[in-house]
């Protein structure tokens, strides 16, 4: 053996040695100490030892089996996967759990209780300095004896599943089918949970079987970028009005449906927007591509219960009514996050979008303007509230027709803004040659360095500024810094 070689630990000798004999490892779990579980455990799972798996998850004397670090960066052997949910099959039957038994929560999240399995193999720190993941606290119903509680019957409590899911057509595998059958037997006793859901293309159908076998109260985080007409998201709304501890939601790319009259389009989008009434924990909002916002805003906004964080209407059209209903909301009193992307506010009164960031201003953090179509007059009107924007980090409005010498004004404004540290501006409208777009990229450089040169005068040369437009022929951005990043367009074949 090489001198650099690390010696094999005796307790991971002992794991394997009892693992040749699964008879004997699986009647030495009565009596095996507490701290030796993860090692053999994760000694079963690389060997596939199917058997002793599926009797460890009977005994498994922690709250939480957090299988899906295990799962994690290796392809996973379907009947090793199967042999674990066939134990907590089987533990669920039993009248009587074992004695040692603790199970609440098998975790298939694959980047949560990073440490355990390190941890409690002796790899990191000692054993004892350790705590057990942490795991749901579900109501206990104590069993009683005469009058009295027993411990040799454990109270019966749900065994959680937690998983992460991203629901999109293709998506169905041999691990997830097994899954998904456990569940609806044992849906009393097994409850599927599931903090960040993801729903990509799928049919309405299949999105609603998979829903009814999981706990919606425990959704958390939940995205939908499908591309949808509106009948499809009225038949998905009742789930949404279900997921009452949900924090963040991102709904894009909702169209209309030319096949509906007037009449039930309104009904369904009242429909919609009503399940918001429901969401009391909302703290992040991302709307993309919503085409029946415009003149609505305000319904939305009355439906909110409580002040969001991050509030994101992107790629949409909105009426100065929305504008003055969102600048006088109470959900933006907290608001850090506001991002109005593609948002045409060419035509909305200045003063409208000047309340909006006063409200905001002692809370607000980034800010996103980009590819508002604003112009210079609009600018200049905001240039005042926006100085007051006293935590304000991050600005970025690329992609609006502003000239340099308002560009010029806004550092004058935001350069006592002690926070700010990133500025994303659109290339000052002196850099092109024509109406055509054609950039001077030697006239773009001479006004960055003006816009450098000044800010090192005023005491901020930390401040990042960075100028951005969009590439004439794929749309993606061309940073400048002084120089051009470019994006692969320009990039010589």
């Amino acid at each position: 053996m090489s001198m650099w070689t690390s010696p094999r630990r005796l307790v991971d000798l002992a794991g394997q040695s009892l693992l040749k004999n699964e008879a004997l490892a699986i009647a030495a779990l009565e009596l095996l100490p507490r701290e030796l579980f993860p090692p053999l455990f994760t000694a079963a799972f690389d060997g596939r030892h199917n058997q002793t798996l599926k009797a460890m998850v009977q005994a498994w004397p922690f709250t939480c089996l957090p299988l899906g670090v295990l799962m994690k960066g290796q392809q996973l052997h379907v009947e090793t996967f199967k042999a674990v949910l066939d134990g907590v099959d089987v533990l669920l039957a039993q009248e009587v759990r074992p004695r040692r038994w603790k199970l609440k929560v098998l975790d298939l999240r694959k980047n949560s209780h990073q440490d355990f399995w390190t941890v409690w193999s002796g790899k990191r720190v000692s054993l004892c300095s350790f705590p057990e993941p942490e795991a749901a606290q579900p109501v206990r119903k104590k069993r009683k004896v005469d009058g009295s509680s027993t411990e040799a019957e454990q109270c019966f409590t749900p065994i959680e599943v937690l998983v992460d899911l991203s629901l999109k057509e293709g998506a169905y595998d041999e691990l997830f089918i097994h899954l998904i059958e456990i569940v609806r037997r044992k849906k009393d006793v097994l409850h599927l949970c599931c903090k960040k859901l993801k729903i990509f293309a799928m049919p309405v159908q299949n999105i609603k079987m998979i829903l009814k076998m999981v706990q919606l109260d425990s959704i958390e985080d939940l995205e939908v970028t499908c591309t949808w007409k509106l009948p499809t998201l009225a038949k998905f709304s009742p789930h949404l009005s279900q997921m009452s501890n949900l924090r963040r939601l991102l709904l894009a790319h909702i169209h209309p449906s030319s096949f509906i009259s007037p009449e039930k389009e309104e009904q369904f989008i009242a429909q919609f927007i009503s399940q918001f009434l429901n969401l009391h924990c909302l703290e992040e909002l991302y709307v993309d591509s919503l085409f029946f916002l415009r003149g609505r805003l305000d319904q939305l906004l009355r439906c909110m219960m409580n002040p969001l964080e991050t509030l994101s209407i992107t790629n949409c059209w909105l009426s100065e009514e929305d504008v003055t209903h969102l600048s006088q909301s109470p959900s933006i009193s907290q608001l850090s996050v506001l991002s109005l992307s593609g948002v045409m506010l060419t035509e909305i009164n200045p003063e409208l979008l000047q309340a909006l960031l006063e409200r905001t201003s002692a809370t607000l953090q980034d800010l996103d303007l980009d590819e508002c179509g604003i112009v210079d007059t609009q600018l200049l009107v905001l240039l005042p509230s926006l100085s007051h924007c006293s935590q304000l980090t991050t600005f970025s409005f690329c992609g609006n027709p502003i000239s340099m010498s308002v560009l010029e004004s806004l550092v004058h404004h935001i350069i006592g803004l002690n926070n700010l540290s990133h500025v994303l501006y659109p290339v000052p409208m002196e850099s092109y040659e024509d109406i055509n777009g054609t950039l001077d990229l030697g006239r773009l450089a001479y006004l960055h360095t003006r816009l450098r040169e000044l800010l090192c005068e005023l005491g901020r040369p930390g401040m990042v500024w960075l100028s951005a437009t969009p590439c004439p022929h794929c749309g993606d951005r061309t940073f400048y810094d002084p120089d051009p990043i470019l994006c692969p367009c320009f990039m010589p074949a």
